[in-house]
């Protein structure tokens, strides 16, 4: 079985995270195919059982985006050609799985397909995280094999905030933001989407993230779910 990995972007130690997702494919027995370019990763997908998504990669011109993203959007903006969209929805119809890390829900921002398959999106000006700083205590507050019998547990990561759903979602983990009011947010959740399976996970923005073990078992039994391992 094989799972193709989509890695890269700005603001973010990419190869170090993807390395720690990477340990978690091959645990699970998954050939792994790592790729830095949208398209190639996209339209290598046919006959895998898993794309993987760790990466930063949209137009950098919509609504809202700072300029100090504009500035860069001529040569790190990305935006997947009709053929890769094809392999993509292919892909799900297929039975193929979806995880979707971290910043996955900012990418591919001219792509509503995109954020319908996730069940929700990063609106610039919306949507925002408190800066990375101290520990947050994760509850696992849904059911589903991905979390059933894993406890609550602490890390170092962002909190994502107020994006917008396309779809309706259950949370499997959420947590407060570390801000005045306390708001509590979803960080996972796991639908199916187009006949393949889903889950997005918010958190995972540094290695740290991933050495906790109760993150660890997560990840790992999403990727068993996800790409029905």
């Amino acid at each position: 079985m094989r799972a193709v990995v989509l890695s890269g972007g700005l603001t973010h130690d990419f190869p170090a995270t993807t390395a720690c997702l990477t340990a978690e494919l091959d645990a699970v027995g998954l050939t792994v195919e790592v790729h830095t370019d949208v398209d190639d990763a996209l339209l290598a997908l046919e006959g895998s059982a898993l794309l993987v998504v760790n990466a930063l990669r949209w137009t950098m011109t919509n609504a809202g985006v700072p300029e100090r993203y504009r500035m860069q959007a001529g040569t790190e903006g990305a935006s997947p050609s009709s053929g890769a969209r094809a392999a993509f929805d292919a892909h799900l119809a297929a039975g193929g799985g979806l995880l979707a890390m971290h910043t996955a829900p900012i990418c591919f921002d001219d792509w509503p397909e995109w954020a319908d398959a996730l069940g929700a999106r990063w609106v610039w000006g919306h949507s925002q995280h408190p800066p990375l700083g101290p520990p947050v205590d994760v509850e696992v507050c849904g059911e589903h094999e991905i979390v059933d019998g894993v406890d609550g547990f602490t890390l170092v990561d962002e909190v994502y905030g107020d994006l917008e759903f396309t779809a309706a979602v259950t949370p499997l983990v959420q947590a407060a933001q570390p801000t005045d009011d306390h708001r509590v947010m979803p960080l996972l959740w796991a639908r199916e989407h187009g006949g393949g399976r889903v889950v997005v996970d918010l958190l995972g923005h540094h290695p740290p993230s991933y050495a906790v073990e109760e993150h660890t078992e997560i990840v790992r039994r999403a990727i068993r779910w996800t790409g029905r391992a």
